[in-house]
């Protein structure tokens, strides 16, 4: 029981499955810059290479891949990408002991990986609006976020202990592993999965691959959180490289101090998860949308004030904690509502577009950001994504529209 809601053992067993997985990318973060950096000896633009080429054409292999997974039962999508996933990790795994590891197989990887990423979550948002009837959704998205933040603060500090005492390659294979226990997780799974939208053997249509954007954009709610969304994480993470250069760089700071920078604000996403049940209980799900969203886009611009010593410290954790608590707060209840408004056979389609649209923005917005840093300096690029920023809660929706309603329009 949660708040009432019942979400019942199989969003159990869903939950376990996503805490698995999610705990292994974390351990895992940095394990394929790390082995580029120390086993391969490439330099600072081949490491930005291989988390940038990974990442876009990761978004674009999973393009076709959102209508692939819509017209097949979700939870066996769901254990194939598991099982690509473990068996891309355990490749590197394989060639690193045989001294056969080589540049291109980690882009390789990546891009695999980044590609299955997509798929899975794709799958798992339709399993998920299958498993948890509408009173539960926003209960089951608030534990998958403050899962996803515990992740965040304990797998890095775990996966440095795991490559100092039994080298790099180690939390690869914890990697891997996880991807097994998610998989057994997902089998363990005992409810009737509904059938397919349309059969897998009908084929899929050319039409299928913009029918996620399609959907997105014809939604008088779902197209302006999208476009509020792409926009605003792709322009708080592209000053993310930005911020590490100057902190590091020309304010001294030391790398345990920026370390410490953005993993104390972290808690903000276990409150703000936490929070976002009550606060939509209590002042809907409209208001709560509007004023997170535009509360979480306020903080950013605060980072062009970071200054050296422990008040410049204290000003970045503090802005940190800010943004990701009132983000903790957005995310579970957009989530929850882009599910509410999408038709169950469009649900892979349009959280395929969803993501590939803003894996897509994102490195965009990484490479201009880049070049604009260079040519005016980082503290001034800080500056303007912050601005900018300001202006995004533009985009939020004004106007509160039923669920009901706005999938009916698109039927």
């Amino acid at each position: 029981m949660a708040g009432g809601v019942s979400l019942g053992r199989d969003f159990g067993w869903l939950w376990a499955a996503y805490a698995a997985g999610t705990l292994g990318t974390w351990v895992a973060f940095n394990a394929f810059p790390l082995l580029a950096v120390t086993v391969l000896h490439r330099g600072s633009a081949e490491v930005a290479a291989l988390a940038a080429v990974g990442a876009a054409v990761g978004a674009a292999v999973a393009l076709p891949l959102g209508p692939w997974a819509e017209f097949r039962r979700k939870r066996s999508v769901m254990v194939a990408m598991d099982l690509v996933r473990c068996a891309a990790m355990l490749s590197v795994a394989a060639a690193y002991a045989l001294d056969r590891l080589g540049f291109v197989q980690l882009l390789v990887v990546s891009v695999l990986v980044a590609a299955a990423d997509i798929t899975f979550g794709a799958a798992s948002g339709a399993c998920l609006k299958a498993l948890v009837p509408a009173e539960g959704r926003l209960v089951a998205q608030a534990r998958l976020e403050s899962t996803t933040w515990t992740a965040t603060v304990v797998g890095p500090p775990l996966g440095g202990a795991l490559v100092a005492f039994a080298g790099p390659v180690a939390t690869v294979l914890v990697d891997a592993l996880s991807y097994l226990l998610s998989a057994a997780g997902i089998r363990a799974i005992r409810g009737r999965e509904p059938a397919p939208a349309r059969e897998a053997g009908a084929g899929m249509r050319a039409a299928d691959l913009l029918e996620g954007w399609r959907h997105i954009l014809a939604q008088p709610v779902l197209r302006p959180l999208f476009l509020n969304s792409v926009l605003v994480n792709g322009l708080i993470m592209a000053t993310a490289p930005l911020l590490t250069v100057l902190m590091l760089g020309p304010l001294g700071f030391a790398p345990w101090q920026y370390g410490l920078a953005f993993a104390v604000p972290c808690v903000g996403g276990l409150v703000g998860s936490r929070l976002a049940r009550p606060l939509v209980a209590r002042y809907g799900r409209h208001r709560v949308l509007r004023v997170s969203g535009v509360l979480r886009a306020c903080w950013p611009v605060g980072l062009v004030l970071v200054h050296p010593g422990v008040t410049g410290l204290v000003l970045v954790m503090a802005v940190e904690l800010a943004l990701i608590t009132c983000a903790a707060v957005f995310t579970p209840v957009l989530a929850a509502h882009r599910l509410d408004l999408t038709p169950t056979d469009r649900v892979a389609r349009t959280l395929t577009a969803w993501s590939v649209t803003a894996k897509a923005s994102l490195a965009a917005l990484t490479a201009l950001w880049g070049l604009l840093a260079a040519a005016v300096g980082p503290r001034t690029a800080i500056g303007l994504a912050g601005a900018l920023l300001l202006a995004t809660p533009l985009l939020l929706p004004r106007r509160e529209v039923g669920a009901t309603a706005c999938v009916d329009t698109c039927k």
